[in-house]
């Protein structure tokens, strides 16, 4: 038995969880049917895959969800996992669920996965026939993925560095690396079966004016994390920045970058996907103006060529989506994409240099750390600021990065702290914005810039 298979062994011996057969599952994953797996969806590229979030406590409440998705003509199925899952206390989850059953009351903001157990949640999966997506939030998801893959879930969506430092506080970045590594070595070995495994990163981050660069490191980092453990499908993300041009630039430098690296690690088989994620800040309380900001990411989501786009709804900003509004967002952004053929591609040159040579300097002090392991240099690259992502809770991080827009919305660098881009960069970045302004002026700015789609 490997080193690898003896963790696994361990780590599933859980009192929430089911008794794992990992013989059985490794015959129902090479067995699954191949409409389960996204990695074979993406295959035809004349179509760009829609997928909602949503996530129910009760089996139940999930099952009749992902009803409304079919009906809507859905491409990928959501499984958004709760809060309590995701900080690895099943107990509570597992005492929340049996009050929401009770009480016919969401006491969850998501579906515990673990404690419904694999066995359950795969009839739900087998029985729609569609890819499914986790969507979690998790530092430590070993046993989570464990469970989700052997519930025929084989999308699997987060980082050590985009499901912690967004997300977490105190949790040890250190540890949530090799926690990944355990996660990325999984899918791999799942992969040999039967198509691949497919691992997106989580690409907006806080949502909170982070620049491109920043967002395209993380994602390139991220993606060769992966592929250096057998990956061979992944997708890198991100979301609507609230420029329509910055968007375009963005998903250029991010496509040219993903392959440039994944070659230079002999890694040019693997499948790269492009995610794109709906407006991810505040949403306007206005449901007429919130249709609007949907229907214009759907079309920049065209614009970009994205493999997948990945939805909000009207009542975003009132609460957790009802089924009918998450339906009626997907239906709407399906025949939204129908009407999108033959857009023209659009280039903005000198963005797009300046956006390269940027994430090239940062990728290039990573890599030029004196660390032994691609995962130590990363970590030591948070630590030191070379990586630092505006307004992340996480103690690690430097949070000296500072970002406004500017007149045409586009998010711009006016103190790098020690990100390490050129003096001829960042003098651009700043030759773009007003600052010629107080100190009460600029962060009311910023202030504005956060909430600028309200």
């Amino acid at each position: 038995m490997s080193l690898l298979q003896e963790e696994r062994e361990i780590i599933v011996q859980n009192e929430y969880a089911d008794s794992f057969d990992f013989q059985e599952i490794e015959e129902f994953v090479k067995n699954a049917s191949k409409n389960l797996f996204i990695s074979h969806n993406f295959k035809n590229k004349n179509k760009m895959l829609v997928q909602p979030r949503g996530g129910f406590p009760t089996y139940e409440k999930q099952f009749a969800l992902n009803e409304f998705f079919v009906k809507a003509n859905v491409d990928v199925l959501p499984l958004t996992i709760d809060s309590n899952t995701r900080l690895n206390d099943y107990a509570m989850s597992k005492k929340m669920l049996r009050l929401s059953e009770e009480n016919e009351v969401d006491m969850l903001n998501g579906y515990p996965l673990v404690n419904h157990g694999y066995r359950t949640t795969r009839k739900m999966i087998t029985h729609f026939d569609k890819p499914v997506s986790l969507r979690h939030g998790t530092p430590d998801a070993r046993l989570l993925i464990e469970t989700a893959i052997a519930s025929g879930i084989f999308e699997i969506e987060g980082g050590p560095i985009t499901y912690l430092l967004p997300y977490s506080k105190n949790f040890p970045l250190d540890k949530a690396f090799l926690y990944w590594k355990y996660v990325e070595r999984v899918c791999a070995n799942y992969s040999k079966l039967n198509e691949p495994i497919n691992r997106e990163s989580f690409g907006p981050l806080t949502a909170t004016l982070v620049p491109p660069c920043i967002t395209i490191v993380i994602q390139l980092l991220e993606m060769l994390l992966s592929l250096e453990e057998g990956v061979k499908s992944f997708s890198v993300s991100f979301s609507q920045t609230g420029s329509v041009n910055q968007d375009i630039v963005t998903s250029a430098v991010l496509k040219k970058m993903a392959k440039y690296y994944a070659k230079e690690i002999d890694c040019e088989d693997a499948q790269i996907n492009l995610v794109y994620h709906q407006w991810m800040g505040a949403f306007p309380s206005n449901k007429d103006y919130s249709e609007s900001l949907i229907n214009t990411s759907t079309v920049i989501a065209a614009l970009v060529k994205a493999d997948k786009i990945i939805t909000k709804t009207r009542d975003e900003a009132f609460g957790i989506p009802t089924k009918e509004a998450n339906a009626k967002t997907v239906a709407n952004t399906q025949y939204t994409l129908k009407i999108l053929q033959g857009l023209p591609n659009i280039i903005n040159e000198q963005e797009e240099e300046i956006l390269t040579q940027e994430v090239k300097s940062i990728m290039e002090a990573v890599f030029n750390d004196s660390a032994d392991t691609l995962w130590r240099k990363v970590f030591n690259s948070i630590k030191n600021g070379t990586i630092d992502v505006p307004f992340s809770p996480h103690i690690i991080n430097n949070n000296e990065v500072v970002t406004v827009r500017d007149k045409d919305k586009n998010i711009r660098i006016i103190k790098r702290g020690n990100l390490p881009i050129s003096d001829k960069c960042f003098e651009y970045e700043k030759s773009k914005c007003n600052l010629n302004k107080d100190a009460t002026s600029i962060v009311n700015d910023i202030i504005h810039d956060i909430g600028i789609m309200q």
